[in-house]
């Protein structure tokens, strides 16, 4: 059986008049973006919640900048969803043609549920 959950942002399906839903694998990307993406103290009812890379998108590139974002990342993703994620790999870089006004992060990550690898990118700018 193919597992699937709420789709994000979550939305009517227009055919069915019920909640859209996703595949179980982007899901868990849709989870991925949302942690990284939400600045801590965003979420009233969740206060902690987050990683807030765009906090890091004004800061000045550097070696330092890189490792900080990459232990970001993987303390966020560890922290709020352990149990559908291994992460295994994650690459900071600028955007195309080293444009620094973004900052592209790249996390490879095993999906618990099925063992199988998976690439998640999220581009901040």
């Amino acid at each position: 059986m193919v597992r699937h959950d709420y789709a994000f942002p979550f939305r009517i399906d227009s055919v069915s008049g019920q909640a859209q839903q996703a595949p179980y694998g982007t899901h868990v990307d849709q989870m991925i973006r949302q942690v990284l993406l939400t600045a801590p103290g965003e979420r009233a009812d969740l206060p902690q919640f987050g990683c807030g890379l765009r906090q890091l998108l004004f800061a000045p590139n550097s070696d330092a900048l890189e490792a900080t974002t990459r232990l970001a990342v993987q303390r966020a993703l560890n922290q709020w969803l352990a149990g559908q994620v291994q992460v295994v790999n994650v690459n900071v870089s600028p955007g195309d043609g080293d444009d620094y006004s973004q900052i592209v992060v790249t996390v490879e990550y095993v999906l618990l549920e099925t063992q199988s690898k998976q690439v998640t990118q999220v581009v901040v700018s």
